[in-house]
């Protein structure tokens, strides 16, 4: 696998990478042709599995890299990495607050961002991209530092780690959008093509982040941190409210257990092939 992608430009290496997280995300909005809803106890389990990865590839495949960086490149490595983490979280937090956007479940009246007469099946859709930007920038970001060659902890194997785990939970993360948008009223076909539309933003944020990196190599461990930061964001403000939203007791443990599990799994591949 990873001669295949040594064949290629780091570009094209982030888009055949976010190409992949984007067909699972697509694979598992697919389910909507089998099933018209989803256990909220199952819901749970899949947004707490996605945490669990979002959270190890921040530190595994980011955060760690970034640091040592940063660090071979002279700069202040504590420095680099908060100061990239915490402008990855602002990113996300200026946009969730300018973006009309609507979580499931919720009134249109209760849409965040800017005030719009836009649809709710367009706010709905907003919702769940949001969170796809981060994911597609961490790939191609991985790719595009793997590509400087003379850096610990960039490798191209790293990287492609790095999409597995996010590819897996993409999966169920494609079910948890589609699913719930059939509940909402959508035909099947209209509720799968809404729920894969939702990863297409990973291959033009991988595209963009692999570049970035190329063209101004002092930004990588920036870049890095500012990936994690965005991901991490996306974790505390969107997938743990939802998986603890409403339901209690043994119904949100699934949650914690799937969080656990999503942890162990991206660590295990980082570790295994980075």
């Amino acid at each position: 696998m990873i001669d295949f992608f040594l064949k290629f430009d780091p570009i094209v290496q982030a888009l055949i990478g976010t190409l992949f997280t984007y067909g699972v995300t697509a694979l598992g909005a697919s389910l909507v042709f089998f099933f018209k809803s989803i256990n909220k106890t199952v819901l749970n389990g899949m947004l707490g599995f996605a945490a669990g990865v979002m959270i190890a590839a921040s530190f595994w495949s980011l955060l760690a890299p970034g640091i040592a960086m940063a660090e071979e490149l002279g700069q202040v490595a504590w420095l680099t990495a908060s100061v990239g983490f915490l402008l990855g979280g602002g990113f996300l937090y200026a946009v969730d607050k300018l973006l009309p956007h609507l979580h499931m479940g919720l009134d249109t009246s209760q849409a965040e961002g800017v005030k719009t007469t836009w649809q709710r099946s367009v706010l709905l859709v907003l919702a769940i991209t949001l969170h796809n930007i981060p994911e597609g920038l961490a790939v191609g970001v991985a790719f595009g530092a793997a590509a400087t060659g003379n850096l610990s902890g960039a490798t191209v194997a790293g990287a492609i780690a790095l999409a597995i785990g996010i590819g897996l939970q993409n999966f169920p993360e494609g079910a948890a959008v589609s699913i719930p948008l059939r509940r909402e009223g959508f035909s099947r076909t209209k509720a799968f093509l809404y729920g894969q539309a939702s990863g297409l933003v990973e291959p033009i944020s991988g595209v963009l982040g692999a570049a970035a990196v190329l063209f101004i190599r002092p930004i990588l461990p920036y870049a890095l941190a500012f990936a994690a930061g965005a991901m991490i964001y996306v974790v505390i403000e969107e997938l743990i409210p939802e998986a603890q939203r409403e339901e209690g007791g043994s119904k949100t443990d699934i949650a914690t257990i799937g969080a656990m599990v999503g942890f162990s799994v991206m660590m295990i591949l980082d570790v295994a092939l980075g």
